[in-house]
This record gives C-alpha cells, sequence and structure tokens, in this order.
C-alpha cells in the first residue's frame, strides 16, 4: 500500500470508528461487536505508525495521550461559565417566575436534569476539537484538553466544519465510581466521597493515561458561542448539538408555565434514584434567546436560570450494633447495623461511619436513633444522632486495638485517621498482600497474578505470604486453566524468587508506609533482616528519611508475633534475607571450586568470574583442597575424582541458590 492509498484507507478508518463510537457511547446502540472495533482501531495504528505524518489532532487515536502533563495552563473563558442561584422549594421557584415575567413578559421554560459533575467547555474550529477547559471561576480555568480527549463521547470531529464552543457536564457513572472506589481501597488510597468528587479528581490527573482509565462521560448542555449561525431558542441549540455529534443533556422538556416546571420538580423527585448517573436537582432555563440577553446575569450567576436542588433524603433509624470491617488493606472500618429503613428505593440495613473521628465528632452510640443519608445518592453513611431520644441505655463505642479478623495488635498511626491491623496472616488482607508480595516491584513472581492468587487462596493451599514456597506441583496442578508447563513455570519462577535482595522482600512485607524506596534505604543500612526486626524507633528515626511515622510502623510490625513466624517460615524455606551485595562479598571466600561438562546458563568464564567476585577461586583439577565440583551437562573424569576425594558434587542450579540468584 502506497502513501495516497494509506491515507484514503486511514480516513475510511476514522470515519467508520467515529461513527462506532458515536452510535456506542452517545447513542446506547452498538452495531458491531468490540472485537471488530478493535480490528479497525489496530489496523488504523498501524497504518498511522507507516505513516505519521498522516497523523491528525481529531484522530481516534490521539484520545489517550502519553505525556505526563507539567500542569495545566490557564484557560481564559471567551463565554464566562457563570453559576446558577438555588432554590429549594415551590414557593422560591414561583418567585423566580415573577422576577422573570416582570422583566420579559411571557415565558417558556425548559427543565433539565442536573447533573452532579465538573462543568466544563469545549471548542471546535472548523468542526475539529481544539481545547478544552474547566469551569475553574467561570471566567478563567484550567486547559485540561488532553484529558477530555480521553472521554470517548466527546467527539474530536463534528459532523459538520462549525466553529463553536460549548459548556457540558463532566460525571463518573455510579457503576465505575463503585469500581474506582472498590480499586482504591484495594491499594490503600483514600476513598473519594462522592462521584463528583472522582470526576473531578480524574478529570484533573496530570497524567491522561489515568483519567482514561476511570471511565469518565458527559453530558452536553449548552452552546456558549458559534460562528456564522444565530438560533432563537435554547432546545433549537440543544437539537443542533445533537446533529453535530455531541451527547446532550438526556432529558430536557420545554414548559409553558411554572406550573409545569413544578409538576416536573414532583415527578423526578421519586424517580432521580433510578439513574446511573448522580443527578442533586433540576436546572430550569429560559428558552428563548433573545429573552436571555434581556435579564443578564449579576457578577456569579445568570438571571435567565435557576437550580431546584432536592434535599438530600433521610431515614431514620436506630443502631444496634457498631461491628468492625477489616478492609483488603487492613482498614479497620467501623460500620453501623441498623434496625432496616427504606431509603431512595432500597432498604438499608448497614452504614459506614468511616472511621473513630467521625464517630466521635458526632457524638454517636451504640443504641442511638440516627439520620442516615446516602452519599452522592450511593453510599449509605449516618449522618447524625438524636441526642434527644437518648435513653441512658445507649453505649460508647470503643476502637479496638487487635484486628477482629486475626488477632494482630491494630495502630493508628499519627496524623492519620485510619486504624490498621498489623497482622501478615489477616485472612481479611491475604490477595491483596499476595498481590503485593508477588508484584514486579517486590518478589516478582512471574504467573503469579490476581487470578492465581485468588484460586490459590480460595481452595485453602495458600493463607500467607510463607505459604507460596510451601505449595508444590501437584497443587498448582489443581488451578483452572494450569497446565504442566505452567504449573512448572510458576514452580521456577516462585523458586527464583528466592534469591532476590533484601530491598525486594522488605518491601513484600508492605508494612505500612515502607515502599521501595524506603526498603532500599532499610536495605542499605541494616544488611540483615534480622537486624531490621531488632531496631527501635528512636535508632530508625536517625536514618536520613526515615521519619517518626515510618519508624513506628516498621516497630509495630515486627512487634507483632504472627509476622516473625511468618518471617521465619520464609527462611526455613530458603528465602534470601541478607543484602545480596554484603553477602557476596564474603559468600565464597576460600572456597575452591573446580567445573565441568556444559553450563546452561554460563559460560565457563562467566562461572568463573562470578565465583572470583564472591571471594572464591576456580582451579582445574580436582584435589583434596577443592570444595566444590559444579556439575554441567556431561561431564568428564573430574566427576570420578571427585567421587573418590568425597568433594561435594553440585549442580549449577544448586551453585545458583548457593549464590543467591
Amino acid at each position: 500500500m502506497n502513501r495516497e492509498q494509506a491515507a484514503l484507507r486511514i480516513d475510511e478508518l476514522r470515519d467508520a470508528i467515529n461513527h462506532h463510537n458515536y452510535l456506542y457511547y452517545v447513542l446506547d446502540a452498538p452495531e458491531i461487536s468490540d472485537e471488530e472495533y478493535d480490528r479497525l482501531m489496530r489496523e488504523l495504528i498501524d497504518l498511522e505508525s507507516q505513516y505519521p505524518e498522516l497523523i491528525t489532532p481529531d484522530s481516534p487515536t490521539q484520545r489517550v495521550g502519553g505525556e505526563v502533563l507539567a500542569g495545566f495552563p490557564e484557560y481564559f473563558h471567551p463565554v464566562p461559565l457563570l453559576s446558577l442561584d438555588d432554590v429549594f422549594d415551590e414557593g422560591e421557584l414561583k418567585d423566580f417566575d415573577r422576577r422573570v415575567r416582570k422583566e420579559v413578559g411571557d415565558v417558556e421554560y425548559v427543565v433539565e436534569l442536573k447533573i452532579d459533575g465538573l462543568s466544563c467547555a469545549l471548542k471546535y474550529e472548523n468542526g475539529i476539537f481544539i481545547q478544552g477547559a474547566t469551569r475553574g471561576n467561570g471566567f478563567v480555568g484550567e486547559d485540561v484538553t488532553a484529558n477530555l480527549k480521553t472521554i470517548r463521547s466527546i467527539p474530536l470531529r463534528l459532523k459538520g466544519p462549525a466553529s463553536l464552543e460549548v459548556r457540558g457536564e463532566v460525571y463518573m457513572p455510579k457503576k465505575s465510581f463503585l469500581k474506582l472506589n472498590e480499586m482504591r481501597e484495594q491499594s490503600g488510597e483514600p476513598l473519594f466521597a462522592n462521584p463528583r468528587n472522582a470526576a473531578a479528581g480524574s478529570l484533573r490527573q496530570l497524567d491522561p493515561k489515568i483519567t482514561a482509565s476511570r471511565n469518565l462521560d458527559i453530558f452536553v448542555f449548552n452552546l456558549q458561542r458559534m460562528e456564522g449561525r444565530k438560533f432563537e431558542t435554547h432546545i433549537e441549540t440543544l437539537e443542533f448539538l445533537k446533529d453535530m455529534g455531541f451527547k446532550v443533556i438526556p432529558y430536557y422538556v420545554k414548559c409553558n408555565s411554572i406550573d409545569g416546571v413544578i409538576d416536573q420538580v414532583r415527578i423526578w423527585e421519586s424517580k432521580r434514584n433510578e439513574l446511573d448517573f448522580a443527578m442533586d436537582g433540576l436546572v430550569v432555563k429560559v428558552n428563548g434567546l433573545a429573552q436571555r440577553e434581556i435579564l443578564g446575569a449579576t457578577a456569579k450567576a445568570y438571571r435567565w436560570a435557576i437550580a431546584y436542588k432536592y434535599p438530600a433524603e433521610k431515614a431514620k433509624t436506630r443502631i444496634k450494633d457498631i461491628i468492625i470491617q477489616v478492609g483488603r488493606t487492613g482498614a479497620l472500618t467501623p460500620t453501623a447495623i441498623l434496625e432496616p429503613v427504606k431509603l431512595a428505593g432500597s432498604t438499608i440495613g448497614r452504614a459506614t461511619l468511616h472511621n473513630e473521628d467521625y464517630i466521635k465528632g458526632k457524638d454517636i452510640k451504640i443504641g442511638d436513633m440516627v439520620y442516615i443519608q446516602k452519599a452522592g445518592e450511593i453510599i449509605p453513611e449516618v449522618v447524625e444522632s438524636i441526642k434527644d431520644e437518648r435513653t441512658g441505655q445507649e453505649k460508647e463505642f470503643i476502637m479496638p486495638d487487635t484486628c477482629p479478623e486475626c488477632g494482630a495488635k491494630a495502630v493508628r498511626l499519627p496524623g492519620e485517621a485510619v486504624t490498621r491491623c498489623t497482622g501478615l496472616n489477616c485472612p481479611a488482607q491475604i490477595k491483596r498482600q499476595l498481590e503485593h508480595f508477588a508484584s514486579k516491584e517486590a518478589m516478582d513472581i512471574e504467573g503469579m497474578g490476581p487470578a492465581v492468587i485468588s484460586q490459590l487462596v480460595d481452595k485453602g493451599l495458600v493463607k500467607n505470604i510463607a505459604d507460596i514456597y510451601y505449595i508444590g506441583y501437584e497443587d498448582i496442578l489443581t488451578l483452572d486453566r494450569m497446565g504442566k508447563k505452567s504449573a512448572e513455570n510458576l514452580i521456577n519462577a516462585i523458586e527464583e524468587s528466592k534469591g532476590r535482595d533484601l530491598d525486594r522482600l522488605i518491601n513484600g512485607l508492605g508494612i505500612r508506609l515502607v515502599g521501595s524506596k524506603a526498603a532500599k534505604i532499610l536495605a542499605g543500612m541494616y544488611k540483615d533482616i534480622k537486624n531490621l526486626m531488632k531496631a527501635g524507633t528512636e535508632e530508625l528515626t536517625s536514618i536520613p528519611e526515615i521519619g517518626p511515622k515510618i519508624a513506628e510502623s516498621i516497630v509495630d510490625f515486627f512487634s507483632e508475633e504472627q509476622n516473625i513466624a511468618i518471617i521465619n517460615r520464609l527462611i526455613e524455606a530458603g528465602v534470601n534475607t541478607r543484602k545480596i551485595e554484603e553477602v557476596h562479598e564474603t559468600l565464597l571466600a576460600g572456597k575452591t571450586f573446580v567445573i565441568t561438562g556444559t553450563l546452561k546458563e554460563f559460560t565457563r568464564e562467566e562461572a568463573t568470574n562470578l565465583i572470583e567476585q564472591l571471594g572464591g577461586k576456580v582451579t582445574g583439577s580436582v584435589s583434596r583442597k577443592t570444595d566444590y565440583l559444579i556439575c554441567g551437562e556431561d561431564p568428564g573424569s573430574k566427576l570420578d575424582r571427585a567421587r573418590e576425594l568425597n568433594v561435594t558434587i553440585i549442580s549449577e542450579d544448586n551453585f545458583k541458590k548457593m549464590i543467591a540468584i
């Protein structure tokens, strides 16, 4: 295919992919399978890689930027993105209507859903998306163009060569919000309080790839400006934007009176929890654009629109008990067990209390009557205790100092709100601990991913990280989709991991606040895990970059008996617990080796150099002074001589274990 043919095919592929993106992400009506879509995208990527000069900013391949942004430049909004005044009851809606009619006479309103997300502007020139920014203060926002390109419902090319700017609301669907918080809980990161915070945090990531992974979406709800075309009503602009390929606000209706608006308020009060995105009210807008010009705006809000905010739905019930749930990162979260109550269309029997400070701050006791609500209309939480209804039978909640799952010490580090289990033997944490222990940054056990780990734990084959080194080939064969070759590879990977350096092991233990950098510092200072286990807080804090919190976390970890027992089992299994560089200096000191046969992983010269680097020496013949004969394939007469003299004979694999590689 020559360049001209490639250019034609690239245009065909882009049109097809843009069409299918629109069907899938805007209309929710896909026509082809994911496999067919991926095939089109792969073909486009291949052609663009062959002809990079044909890549354009609106190509579907340019949605996910590879560069981490240094920061967000300012974006000055040509048309300010002002806010809306809020109203909370029907009387205030009627007051708004009277003010509007006093200025412009008869009026039509458009009622739209108020999406709880992050407002932004999208700018197009000749139909091509060129720039996008957050609302900021309404006049100056942040240029987040690269991140907005990752949102697949935003068209990179419109269905016509229009030059315009639109306003939309970036949001995170409820399912995506729950999944993101679950992942953050597993990795020990703080949870987002609601979908709006999650959307805002995701759109403002400096790495567009992180934004791309968050499954953000957008609804466009206003045409800010357009060159060369005039409209009379807001609904006309929405229909036009829909025709251009935008995903416009999903529900809007024209009302000829404020009574019609109030009808919509009543309809959506009961329906709002059925949506798959967070919606906290309705927006009421004057439909006529000329009337909007007359009404104008204050310094911060439009006079031609108002936001009707629904009060957060609350329910009254009693806390029967407060239990502790242990998360995958060891976080102890107090949870209220409630007398079941209906809230937002579902029956609630438990609600989060977040942490110890939350309980104390709101003066919540076991037995209290309380109000609960759904945070972001998703997660039930206790918001207030009703102190006037106390009987004197209520009980104070006391945060446990041991983990209810495994009995290990539970600690709360200074400056942190969360109390955590310190145990390596905790069943609530085991899968997460194993994933971390086997990860590339730690012991790097190839083939031991989440799916394998989940099966090992569920089948009872592994209950803590030390058990990894005691599972057998036959055990692994019982796992789903595990053939003989895969089982052998995993056994070999486990065996190979025994020789990792000390800093990898320290990191793999998952000590709170001790990551790869701190692990390297500790390994360099203490040389041996046994020395680190004896270190006190004062000694540790004398090390640069090891602060009081890290020191306290280390001491707490090694004061837990179950952790010591697991480390001892790792040592018994042959896992290296010393800094290899230090071990190497004296590991083979004074030892004499002879090599015979062909080695698989070393040349004779490489093996000789390695032995000498580790303090040993290599001779050409076996004598009574020889300590070890390394025996490869097809050994010669040296093997017989070593047997005569009772010289220790080792295989290449045993030699590798000896030098911990």
